[in-house]
């Protein structure tokens, strides 16, 4: 065979959600490292143990799936975006890097954006490493700065061509898109750099795409139409940063609504949530003895923290002769036999849909002090839980997004701003909260339905509930 092998240095990755995922493999080249380098780290394999939806796993049985999966899902994206935009990207800014260097870029930052979780994902943040001040995007940037940064630099090509010659990737610009508290770039970042926050932190992005679609699929959850390549085709960067072309706004709705509908209805589901409610009580005495460690200091150990050893462990804590750990290990036998401590009485479903000053939704503490002094007197020390699951369906202002700020495109005015989302997005609460009160019984559900309208202000029909 004569000339060029066009599979030499790619491979295909079979995938349930995009059917397949095209990366660069070893290709012979000294001193070059590829995307097969850093999946195949003991970083990113990690990952293969740490499922996808936490607490979510008891409910929805087939969801099995990991943040490993999830970020090759998101790398695969985050290419597509990459070859979608980069003629864009080129016209604002003509130093911006080559069409390989740039879908690569955006690659890593798809792949790499959830190489700090831990155990039990988002719980893992609230309740153990917000405790040190941490949260998994930050552990995450240490890695990358101290374990991956040298494979990093070493990459050489994207799966559809070369960089250009002397380019690299500096893992500086990965750790900064990353980053979801909003940030300015640093002063030796390129100036189109920050173009590109919004795709991996804004409001639409490669790693919620596949979230919902991944998610959805393997929960067996039916969520309506996504169309993402339409969203993709109609993206692009005008002077004022990521645009959405009007021939797209039916699409990304549609997109927002599906999430809606999954952080409603999986994410925050009521035997979910009522499981968090009992892992709260045991989740960080039982790391504390597991993970001894300040991860500020030390992160080697943090390598082997993952669900497999934790879950493992404290599956064998109702035997141990440390009086901790076996109490610490009979409440674990309970969620690892699914027998539920904390049932759902009632519900009541908050929303907000513009901004307003000196209003915000109750603390579940807040709301769980109406209640006590609401129940009947024979009632006020009985046991219960508030639940107060919020969730942001999309901004609640619009045009004060920052540095996740996209606009829309008018080609009947030929105009580029913020101002048609507020118009477009008004029919989408900004703001929504699910508060439940939970008990470990059904026998006052009346009582204590009755108890939380009153606490939240309003009367409603009790939520129904088959457990």
């Amino acid at each position: 065979m004569r000339g060029v092998d066009t599979y030499q240095g790619r491979g295909l990755i079979a995938d349930p959600i995009h059917q397949y995922i095209l990366y660069t493999r070893p290709d012979g080249i000294p001193g070059e490292a590829t995307e097969q380098d850093l999946l195949d780290s003991p970083w990113m394999q990690r990952l293969r143990r740490v499922p996808q939806l936490q607490s979510a796993r008891w409910v929805f049985p087939a969801a099995e799936h990991s943040r490993f999966q999830h970020s090759l899902g998101a790398m695969h994206l985050a290419g597509r975006f990459a070859q979608q935009l980069h003629p864009s990207l080129k016209a604002e800014f003509p130093d911006a890097p080559s069409a390989a260097l740039f879908e690569e870029l955006l690659r890593m930052s798809g792949l790499l954006h959830d190489i700090g979780h831990g155990p039990f994902g988002h719980f893992f943040d609230d309740n153990f490493l917000a405790d040190f001040g941490l949260t998994h995007e930050i552990v995450g940037q240490r890695i990358i700065r101290e374990q991956i940064a040298d494979l990093i630099r070493g990459l050489r090509r994207s799966p559809s061509a070369p960089f250009e010659t002397g380019e690299a990737i500096n893992p500086d610009w990965i750790c900064y898109l990353m980053g979801k508290d909003r940030t300015r770039p640093e002063a030796e970042h390129p100036r189109w750099l920050a173009h590109l926050k919004p795709l991996l932190s804004g409001i639409y992005t490669a790693d919620n795409m596949d979230y919902v679609l991944r998610d959805s699929y393997m929960c067996g959850v039916a969520v309506g139409p996504i169309d993402i390549e339409r969203i993709i085709y109609y993206s692009f960067f005008s002077d004022k940063g990521l645009t959405l072309d009007r021939g797209g706004i039916q699409a990304f709705i549609m997109f927002l609504n599906a999430r809606f509908y999954m952080y409603t209805n999986v994410y925050y589901h009521r035997t979910t949530r009522g499981i968090d409610l009992h892992l709260k009580e045991i989740f960080r005495d039982t790391v504390r003895l597991m993970f001894p460690y300040d991860l500020n200091k030390d992160l080697a150990p943090y390598l082997h923290l993952t669900e497999w050893t934790l879950l493992e462990e404290v599956a064998r804590w109702q035997d141990a002769g440390d009086p901790e750990r076996k109490t610490l290990g009979q409440e674990w036998r309970h969620i690892l036999d699914r027998r539920l401590k904390w049932r759902m009485s009632h519900e009541v479903v908050l929303d907000l849909f513009e901004p307003r000053r000196g209003f915000g939704f109750m603390k579940a503490e807040e709301v769980e002090q109406r209640v006590r002094e609401l129940l009947p007197a024979g009632m006020r020390d009985f046991p219960f839980k508030i639940d107060m699951a919020q969730q942001d369906p999309r901004p609640l202002n619009p045009i004060g997004m920052q540095d996740r700020q996209i606009y829309v495109y008018d080609s009947a005015s030929r105009s580029v701003s913020a101002e048609p989302l507020k118009e477009l997005l008004k029919y989408l609460p900004g703001k929504v909260a699910q508060c439940r009160i939970f008990a470990k019984t059904h026998e006052h559900d009346q009582a204590l339905a009755k108890a939380l309208n009153q606490a939240l202000g309003e009367e409603r029909p009790a939520h129904p509930t088959n457990l």
